[in-house]
């Protein structure tokens, strides 16, 4: 059953009966609001219709194992409690917000709660993206990673076609040849395209580049939801930029040290974070 109910002269839903029931429990939905659904003559005060509605079903507390009562479990290495219907989920079924994982279910409306006001985890905010930033030196080792990769791609053709063009010998005087100038000239065009078109492939497929796999980071939205390919080409050209600036002064990698949420340049231009899988 759908409901729709309004808080500060703003109406929100649908909601089904059980997450009208958790937003009950949180503070979101009290005495006073005012809810409707299908079959209702008009908009009615929670107070009224509480009666009528199921109660949220009671979830036993999570207690860890380590000197908690007897029989008490705890959740496995890769197991996390979600903050909201507090069942076990993998890590990867499940987003981390703040100090607290929620699951993909009770998403929409845990950031919803978030929007309307209602009190969260310490340091969370709407949009709010996991606290497991990658830090500088990991991204580095990503990065040279990747640069490896690139490396070997490109390097045998281009250094046939820079050989090719050079003709076994250099012109008198040292100055190139136009046959060696366009060479160096598609070189650069052909790095910057591949690298462009590496980065937008995995990390629009995967969430992460083969260097980022390896050291176990991925890209991610601010509210921790995987990068369109849109967003992943945007980022990549971003990421050129913050390249070709750093030949001048390393800021716009530097940024990830004094950035709360370690973002580089390109994260700023594009709204990505890097976080740890």
């Amino acid at each position: 059953m759908n409901w729709h109910y309004a808080n500060d002269g703003k109406q929100f839903g649908p909601v089904s009966d059980s997450e009208l029931a958790q937003l009950a429990l949180t503070g979101v939905i009290k005495d006073d609001t005012l809810l409707w659904r299908d079959g209702l003559p008009g908009w009615q005060p929670y107070r009224e219709l509480k009666a009528s509605l199921a109660p949220a079903p009671l979830v036993p507390p999570m207690v860890s194992s380590a000197g908690g009562p007897a029989g008490a479990v705890s959740p496995g290495a890769n197991e996390v409690v979600c903050n909201e219907c507090q069942k076990w989920f993998s890590k990867d079924n499940a987003i981390s917000y703040g100090t607290v994982w929620v699951c993909a279910t009770c998403k929409p409306i845990f950031i919803q709660k978030l929007k309307e006001g209602a009190p969260g985890p310490a340091a969370v905010l709407p949009g709010a993206v996991p606290q497991e930033y990658a830090g500088f030196w990991i991204r580095f080792a990503a990065r040279f990673i990747d640069g490896l990769i690139e490396g070997v791609v490109l390097g045998i053709p281009m250094v046939v076609i820079f050989f090719a063009a050079m003709g076994g010998m250099q012109p008198r005087g040292g100055q190139p040849s136009p046959n060696q100038l366009a060479a160096q000239g598609l070189m650069q065009a052909a790095s910057l395209l591949f690298s462009v078109a590496y980065n937008t492939f995995f990390i629009g497929r995967y969430g992460a580049t083969p260097g980022k796999m390896a050291v176990g980071v991925k890209v991610v939205t601010p509210e921790g939801d995987k990068v369109t390919y849109g967003r992943a080409f945007g980022r990549a050209w971003a990421d050129r930029l913050s390249s070709i600036l750093c030949l001048f002064f390393a800021f716009p990698y530097l940024m990830v040290v004094f950035d709360d949420q370690k973002r580089a340049l390109h994260d700023h231009m594009c709204s990505t974070r890097v976080v740890y899988k």
